[in-house]
């Protein structure tokens, strides 16, 4: 069973940084298509932070650009955040979410995963 584990989360004051990791793991990978983060802070909707295109391309949400930054490991199936610049309005609990192909018995089919969530508070 394919499950996305994220970790890095914590609390940090404003101006501080924080590091998010997500790793596929489990299952049968065959290729991981799609992967990104989104947020949720309380009373709101989910919302993209900043995730990776079919084509590999980098796509950001406007209230993060020029301060948080994605990269990833095409072989580790993992994908990083790293956030910089942190403000109070930051503060959310971030999801992991990617598209991956399994390889199962009766072919590849591709699904739509989610991590647990993780908890960044920027506070001072």
């Amino acid at each position: 069973q394919v499950q996305l584990v994220e970790s890095g989360g914590g609390l940090v004051q404003p101006g501080g940084s924080l590091r998010l990791s997500c790793e596929a793991t489990g299952g049968s990978i065959f290729r991981t298509n799609v992967m990104g983060w989104y947020r949720q802070a309380l009373g709101k909707q989910r919302e993209l932070v900043a995730g990776y295109t079919f084509a590999n391309n980098t796509n950001y949400g406007d209230s993060v650009k020029g301060r948080f930054t994605i990269s990833r490991d095409h072989a580790k199936n993992t994908v990083f955040l790293q956030m910089a610049s942190l403000r109070p309005e930051d503060t959310a609990v971030y999801y992991c979410n990617a598209e991956i192909i399994v390889a199962t018995t009766e072919g590849l089919y591709e699904y739509d995963y989610w991590g647990q969530g993780t908890q960044v508070t920027v506070a001072s």
